[in-house]
């Protein structure tokens, strides 16, 4: 490109990533030209925009070479009237606007994914990518949708990541999204082309939508089987100009929009926001003077759970500034997380505030840095929430845990709760970043091979133990006290020689509970369904359930604190959940 405009400003910035343009063959206006593409983009207030044509960059190219084309003739002073008028509109738009060149690739089962590029990258360098993922060099230019289908998912990501590109997967909640909507299997595959470290974010279709249905909620981090927290944004996919009025999810250039909070204007100050984990920087565009949407009435809403939690104060007194430190560790050691001091967990109590943030934020930076082991870094700011000034912290998952509190106090988070970890979990994070900081070895690609099948049928076992809360595998007694071997079922790690004082909360409440139960387990009061079975139901005032479940040899397992996101398959008829 010939103009690139880098603005330099921290704010919100709206931005369209999923655009399509006349070279995809399936464009609904074949005669809108490059420019009416950009006006329409200004005309929609958008500051950033990617133009994604099926498996092909011929469409950036095109607009690219008709730039130099009216520049060339500008030289030779042969430019016509028109065309100065049509060369200084390119380059007015492009002050206004950063255009980054990309494409969407059609993988394989038809899964789009799209490839994004900074402005600088020469062409013949993101042609030589998409010949790399086998798009053949005769069809390079066709712009079809069914080109591709020549790469499995993973190998794209790793692809499109290593050009020095985002990788981001199309419309992941509708069809041909990786989240595999309508597909009869999923799994472990599933779990893969949405967590993958080369993936940098998830375009959805529903980012405006609240609640726990929603996709972006799906992917924030609380979910077993998905503990990272993925980025979601939201793109027009449009591939005509204005929107359809009689097809209304046809949409148009900016119709379906994300709001972007950068230090700068660009495609680095784009990739560093996908690469961090600050969550709040991102939310869905709203034109039509609607409310902004506001990061933290949603997380109240969200409440207290393994990546969020909320403290009222950091003061000395009541151990509450050790509680802030201790979730820090236990956020470090788990998913990473989000604290928010100056508010309390219960939603409708009213919001107490920080009175000096710039002091308190400088406390608590000094208490990370002195207190917990080894150096970690988190994000600590403060923002404005019901006239009052509250303090927000950002904490990584740790790249070399165990992190520990004065050296020697390892904590784990835990469902809603902070405790301290026993000797098999620290072996299991000592393990753990081990394992993170080999180097990766590329894996070849599994989607296609026979074994896959096998396994995402297990993994889709509707009759599977639930995904959260611990399960008594064992108790016995020596010499007059009682020793557990507990399952964590949101990872399967087992953890022995529990007793009831060195029980955290969770497994405190589960031993409490599971030592309740008649002597003669066939006695017990159980709201049976077929084999399964609900001994405690979900209350307000203790929002988990407590299962069994009786396998085929007759025996029972016992399954305690378990909340909705571990209910799955059959469980949902034993709690009552509807299905989604």
């Amino acid at each position: 490109m010939t103009r690139k405009k880098t603005h330099t400003a921290v704010k919100w910035y709206t931005i369209d990533l999923h655009l399509h343009t006349p070279a995809s063959s399936d464009y609904q206006q074949p005669d809108i030209t490059y420019l009416n593409i950009l006006q329409k983009a200004e005309a929609s207030g958008m500051d950033m925009i990617a133009f994604t044509d099926h498996n092909t960059v011929v469409g950036y190219r095109r607009m690219v070479e008709e730039i130099q084309q009216l520049e060339m003739l500008q030289r030779l002073k042969r430019l016509l009237p028109e065309e100065e008028a049509r060369l200084n509109e390119y380059h007015r738009l492009l002050e206004r606007i950063v255009v980054l060149p990309g494409f969407e690739f059609t993988a394989t089962f038809g899964f789009h994914i799209l490839g994004i590029f900074p402005p600088e990258k020469p062409i013949r360098e993101i042609e030589h990518t998409l010949l790399d993922l086998n798009i053949p060099a005769d069809q390079l230019d066709e712009g079809s949708v069914t080109v591709g289908a020549s790469s499995d998912v993973l190998t794209v990501y790793q692809k499109i990541n290593a050009a020095g590109g985002l990788a981001i997967a199309a419309h992941a909640n509708s069809n041909n999204g990786v989240a595999m909507r309508g597909f009869s299997f999923g799994g472990q595959t599933k779990i893969a082309y949405t967590q993958d470290i080369n993936l940098h974010a998830l375009e959805v279709t529903d980012l405006d939508r609240e609640g726990r249905h929603s996709t972006s909620a799906f992917f924030s981090g609380t979910k077993p089987e998905y503990p990272r927290r993925m980025h979601c944004i939201q793109g027009s996919d449009a591939h005509r100009l204005e929107k359809d009025s009689d097809r209304r999810k046809n949409l148009g250039v900016g119709d379906r929009a994300t709001e972007v909070r950068l230090d700068e204007l660009s495609f680095e100050g784009l990739k560093e926001l996908f690469q961090g984990n600050d969550f709040a920087r991102t939310r869905p565009n709203r034109p039509h003077a609607e409310p902004a949407f506001d990061f933290i009435q949603a997380a109240i809403e969200d409440g207290a759970n393994i990546v969020q939690d909320f403290h009222e104060s950091m003061t000395l007194r009541g151990g509450k500034l050790y509680a802030i430190i201790a979730d820090i560790c236990a956020f470090a050691n788990t998913n990473g997380g989000t604290l928010y001091i100056g508010m309390s967990r219960t939603p409708r109590r009213a919001v107490t505030g920080v009175t000096s943030t710039t002091q308190e934020v400088s406390r608590l930076e000094k208490e990370i840095s002195d207190r917990i082991s080894p150096p970690l870094t988190c994000s600590i700011d403060a923002h404005k929430f019901q006239d009052k000034q509250i303090i927000r912290v950002l904490v990584p998952r740790g790249e070399d845990p165990p992190y520990a509190v004065d050296e020697s106090k390892i904590y784990l988070r835990s469902e809603t709760e902070t405790g301290m970890a026993v000797r098999d979990e620290i072996v299991e994070m000592v393990l753990r970043g081990q394992r993170e900081q080999q180097p990766a070895v590329p894996k070849p690609p599994t989607l296609v091979e026979p074994p896959v099948k096998a396994v995402v049928e297990k993994d889709l076992d509707p009759d599977a133990p639930p995904r959260t809360g611990v399960e008594i595998v064992d108790v016995e007694e020596r010499q007059g006290v009682r020793y557990y071997t507990m399952r964590d079922l949101r990872n399967g790690n087992v953890v022995k020689n529990v007793t009831r004082k060195s029980a955290r909360k969770l497994w405190h409440y589960a031993v409490t509970n599971y030592d309740k139960l008649s002597p003669d387990l066939t006695q017990i009061d159980v709201k049976w369904h077929d084999d399964m079975g609900l001994i405690t139901p979900k209350s307000p005032t203790v929002m988990r359930y407590d299962l069994v479940q009786r396998n085929k040899s007759g025996n029972l397992r016992f399954y305690f604190g378990v909340t909705d996101d571990g209910i799955h398959g059959k469980w949902k008829q034993v709690v009552g959940l509807v299905e989604e």
